[in-house]
């Protein structure tokens, strides 16, 4: 009942504002509003620009037909005879190397195991190392550390080591280590 009385309440309102809209506007003033929207319509140009020359089609031949298809076995056989000669290579790497009897020195981490001097003994440089309050004499070609560290050169102030480890793909690869000179050390 009272969605009823709202209701003609508001098209009472409607009704009542679109006759004081209708009657203000006279014949002059509408007259003189559709000259004005004339002149404004006939001043107005618009700019239209002018669409691109298409590009020309040039087509090209098909030159893959000779190539390899990705999923033949040709493909198949190529790729597995390049990881059988990587898989080589790396057991080319580290075979010497687990063919050979560990020396002492091998046992200890290379953290653990510091270089206090440097002599030169017959001629050839020798580099003095600390590894659990004993001292031990190296010459270059000896091994020191656990990833077949292998001492390449001996300077007064370091030890230069060549190791084989595996990276994150389980591949074996060589990295150079040094043993810096511990001043102070007891």
């Amino acid at each position: 009942m009272k969605t009823t009385r709202i209701k003609k309440a508001v098209l009472l309102a409607f009704a009542l504002g679109s006759g004081v809209g209708l009657t203000a506007c006279s014949s002059s003033e509408q007259e003189e509003l559709q000259q004005w929207m004339a002149e404004q319509r006939s001043q107005t140009r618009p700019k239209i620009e002018p669409l691109p020359e298409p590009t020309k089609f040039s087509p090209q031949a098909y030159t893959q037909e000779a190539a390899i298809e990705p999923f033949s076995n040709q493909k198949l056989m190529q790729a597995l005879k390049r990881d059988s000669n990587q898989a080589t290579a790396n057991a080319a790497l580290i075979a010497p190397e687990l063919n050979r009897r560990k020396e002492p020195l091998e046992a200890m981490p290379l953290d653990s195991v510091a270089m206090v001097g440097s002599l030169v003994k017959l001629g050839q440089p020798v580099a003095l190392v600390r590894v659990d309050n004993l001292l031990y004499q190296v010459r270059i070609g000896n091994y020191l550390g656990q990833n077949y560290g292998r001492i390449t050169k001996i300077s007064e102030t370091e030890l230069a080591l060549r190791e084989i480890v595996q990276d994150a793909a389980g591949e074996w690869m060589e990295r150079m280590a040094n043993l810096q000179l511990q001043e102070g050390s007891k």
